[in-house]
């Protein structure tokens, strides 16, 4: 893997444990808007940098997009495909506020002597020309909260009442699921493989049962917590089975969990969110020593549209993600 060390690129960077274990590098930048008056809430003050490939940027679009945030946040993207120089710009997706190379060049701007991993998502303050954060549940938590003010669909990802559910099933679903299919991805002996294989489809077959009796993972409100699980759900099937080797079973082969994500894909504004063509290509493409040959693969054919059986469940939707339930 690649990092900046002290301001400087390198591609030296090892992210296994002695054990073949991938452990996620801890991000950096870790401010909040609406704190303190170093960076107040205001309309067109920041920018989101996304990959559509990566579902921790994920994330934080549909966060935006569900919030009606569009005009109050900025946002562009990086090309999908991540080599030896990182997340790049280029004529197709260019960084609109400086024209820089390279999403590094971006860091480097926020810290010239930055030293760790260039990861998306990126929020940027305009005016001090600086990351305010770079950790995906955080930025979700004030895309949700502190521009709330400013949004203009009246949704809440963290009702009232809901708030330590919400955290709790984030957590639980963190370290087995949105993670452990990189554990398992990644990991460089056959031990660290099986047991990140094992905790993640104990998981989702956890959630499958949990979902055979209600409609989201907290019941019958959509949350932060559906964002981070779909996030990970609708890449599965197209490179988590095949390119990471969680092959034990497919996500449109279980009953809840298939018609769960088509569920949370349908509700207004999230399919604009999901280009699986930077998905596939980013992953099959960037991880060259995974697939040294950088062949993608065609399938599955998916149609996350096709009609879903979550309306038997009751749920409790804002008018605006309901509009077409």
């Amino acid at each position: 893997m690649n990092m900046l060390y002290e301001g400087e690129w390198t591609t030296e960077y090892d992210a296994n444990n002695d054990d073949g274990e991938f452990e996620r590098q801890t991000t950096t930048f870790r401010n909040w808007v609406g704190e303190d008056d170093r960076f107040p809430v205001e309309s067109g003050r920041y920018h989101l940098y996304i990959s559509r490939a990566c579902p921790w940027a994920h994330r934080t679009a549909m966060t935006r997009t569900l919030k009606g945030l569009e005009d109050t946040v900025s946002l562009s993207v990086v090309e999908p495909v991540r080599i030896d120089d990182g997340w790049e710009f280029s004529e197709t997706y260019p960084d609109p506020l400086y024209g820089e190379e390279y999403l590094r060049d971006i860091y480097v701007r926020a810290d010239d002597e930055f030293t760790g991993r260039v990861t998306v998502p990126v929020l940027w303050d305009k005016e001090r020309e600086t990351i305010v954060n770079n950790e995906s549940r955080e930025i979700m938590r004030m895309l949700n909260e502190a521009f709330d003010p400013l949004a203009e669909n009246d949704v809440d990802l963290t009702p009232d009442g809901y708030e330590d559910e919400v955290d709790h099933i984030i957590d639980e679903i963190y370290d087995p699921i949105n993670n452990g299919v990189y554990r398992a991805g990644f990991a460089t002996t056959q031990e660290a493989y099986e047991n990140a294989v094992d905790e993640l489809f104990d998981a989702l077959d956890h959630w499958e049962s949990v979902l055979a009796d209600q409609r989201f993972l907290a019941g019958d409100v959509f949350t932060e917590a559906d964002i981070a699980m779909f996030a990970t759900l609708i890449r599965f099937d197209h490179v988590y089975h095949t390119h990471f080797k969680c092959n034990r079973k497919a996500i449109h082969e279980y009953d809840n969990l298939w018609n769960y994500t088509k569920d949370v894909f349908q509700l207004p504004g999230v399919e604009d969110t999901v280009n699986v063509d930077h998905i596939v290509r980013h992953y099959f493409v960037s991880h060259g020593d995974i697939n040294p040959k950088r062949i993608f693969a065609v399938g599955p054919d998916l149609d996350f549209t096709e009609p879903h059986d979550r309306g038997r469940f009751e749920a409790d939707l804002p008018p605006v993600l309901a509009a077409d339930d």
